[in-house]
Formats: structure tokens, sequence, C-alpha cells
């Protein structure tokens, strides 16, 4: 029974707490719980960025295009051995041939070749890589073939999901430590200034021999309570706006193939950031309140 009493007046006093701050609660709230949308936003098209930079290795072709008189089957074992190599299909000049005569309606082979002459196309390799970061390194093997004339692939696309990589790593950073500087300050301005409305309840505790963990517990709460309230809300924003977030990404870098929210095969990661978001939640909400009770209490506990 005196636990059961304990328990309730800590809950007691830390609703009390939060009538005394009023607006400031909702300030307090309103930016850890930008913050940590943010985070949980950040994470997410981290994971979707990583995903298809993964996938492109699957999904993008080295094109090498042969000088004239060249057969792709003389160069095929040698690319097939390189590094990161994971197929290799040759396209040879006759059936490149055929295949533009049917796209172009023609059905006879002569009748085409009366007006162009013979077949002036090459032999044509199409090479796979392992992965898209290995890419640029297996097209500059190729190219250093005798008997390669010209190599293509989707380098821009790589480029572009590096670049978007790296803006999304150090632009997150940045903010972060701005929202976190921010969310710790207004937190800790919101128990403070509770902790000094109560003053003299608190002083009549401390003259009747209430120890000062007793006494500040409830503030500590407070801010525990903050935090948790923010991470729920952050992970509800998360999962109202992912449908939001992929079609703006694919109209950013103009690459439908990108799938930023596809956490639910992973049972990890369907778990890992809703835990992540609370356990920042909680963890900024009491560190901020222990510094405001520290401050206003003079001592540690």
């Amino acid at each position: 029974m005196p636990f059961l009493y304990k328990i309730r007046y800590l809950l007691q006093e830390t609703l009390l707490g939060l009538r005394r701050g009023g607006w400031l609660n909702w300030a307090a709230i309103s930016t850890l719980l930008v913050l940590l949308f943010l985070v949980g936003i950040g994470v997410e098209l981290s994971w979707g960025v990583e995903a298809t930079v993964r996938s492109l290795g699957g999904q993008l072709e080295i094109s090498v295009y042969l000088e004239p008189g060249r057969r792709g089957v003389e160069l095929e074992p040698q690319i097939a051995q390189l590094p990161h190599v994971e197929a290799v299909r040759v396209i040879t000049k006759e059936q490149a041939w055929r295949d533009l005569l049917l796209e172009m309606g023609i059905q006879e082979e002569a009748a085409l070749e009366t007006q162009l002459g013979e077949n002036p196309l090459v032999d044509t390799l199409r090479v796979k890589a392992d992965s898209a970061a290995t890419l640029a390194q297996v097209a500059e093997q190729i190219r250093r073939l005798e008997g390669v004339d010209e190599v293509y692939y989707g380098s821009r696309v790589v480029e572009e999901l590096a670049q978007l990589q790296e803006l999304l790593r150090l632009g997150s950073l940045g903010v972060l430590g701005v929202l976190t500087l921010a969310a710790v300050a207004v937190t800790t301005t919101t128990i403070r200034l509770v902790v000094i409305a109560r003053r003299r309840e608190i002083e009549v505790m401390q003259l009747v021999g209430a120890t000062a963990a007793w006494i500040y517990l409830p503030f500590v709460l407070q801010g525990c309570l903050f935090g948790l309230i923010s991470a729920l809300g952050a992970w509800g924003l998360v999962l109202g706006s992912r449908q939001l977030l992929q079609e703006a990404l694919e109209q950013l870098i103009a690459l439908p193939l990108i799938k930023v929210f596809q956490t639910g095969s992973d049972p990890l990661k369907a778990w890992f950031l809703p835990l992540l978001l609370l356990g920042m939640g909680i963890s900024l909400g009491t560190s901020s309140s222990l510094i405001a009770v520290r401050k206003s209490a003079g001592r540690g506990f």
C-alpha cells in the first residue's frame, strides 16, 4: 500500500506540474515533435535511397559498343572474368539489325538494304554489375579492353543518388543539431518555470524533511512525459506522410523506381524506427528536466 500511495503522489504532482506549465507545455512538446518527426523522415529516406542504390546494380546495364569488325563472342569471356561483373549478354549486329527492322515496321530485310546498303551496326554487349557502386569501376575496366569503341551506363542516375544521399546526411545533421538544442532549451525552460512557480511548496517539503529526489522526481517525470507524447505524435506524422514524401522524392530526382518506404518486409526496420523515436523522445525530455532541476535545486540528487 505505501508503494501505491507513492505512485499516486508522483502522478498527482506530475499532472499538477503540467497544469502549471500551461502553453509552455505545448511549446516543449511541439519542438520535440518536430525534431523527432524530422529524425523519422530522415531515417526513412536514407533507407529508401540506400536500398535503391543497392538495387540499381540489377536494373542498370553497361552498354558496350565494339569496333567495326570485332565480334562480341570474342570479348565476352574477357569481360565475364572482370571483378564485379555479374552477367554478360551479347547482341550481334545481325540481331540488332533484325530488331531495328521490326521496330521500323519493315518485314523484308532486302527492301531496307537497297536503301541503306549493308548492315551498318556493330556488335554490342550488355554487362550487368553486381551493384550500382561498382558500375563506374566495371565500365572503366571494359573501356580499356582492345576492340571496345564506346561504353555507356547510367552514371548520371548513380551520381544523383550519391549526391542525394550525401545531401540528406549533411542536411539532417545540421537541422537536427539546431533542433536538438532548441528542444532541450525549451523543455528546460518549461520545467524550470514550473519549479519556480512551485518554489514555496518545495520549501515546505524541504522543511519537513523530504529528500531532493522525492521533491524533484515529478518534474523529471513531466519531461519524460513530454518526450513520450512527442515520440507518439512524430511516429503518427511519419506514417501519415509516407505517400506524400514518396511522390515528392520521385518528382525531385525523376526516378520512379525508388520506393522509399518498404520497411514492412523487414521486421527489424519496422520496429527500429518507432523504438528509436521513443528512446530519443524520452531521453531528451528526461535530460532536459534533469538540467532544469539541477539548476533549480542548486545541487545534484
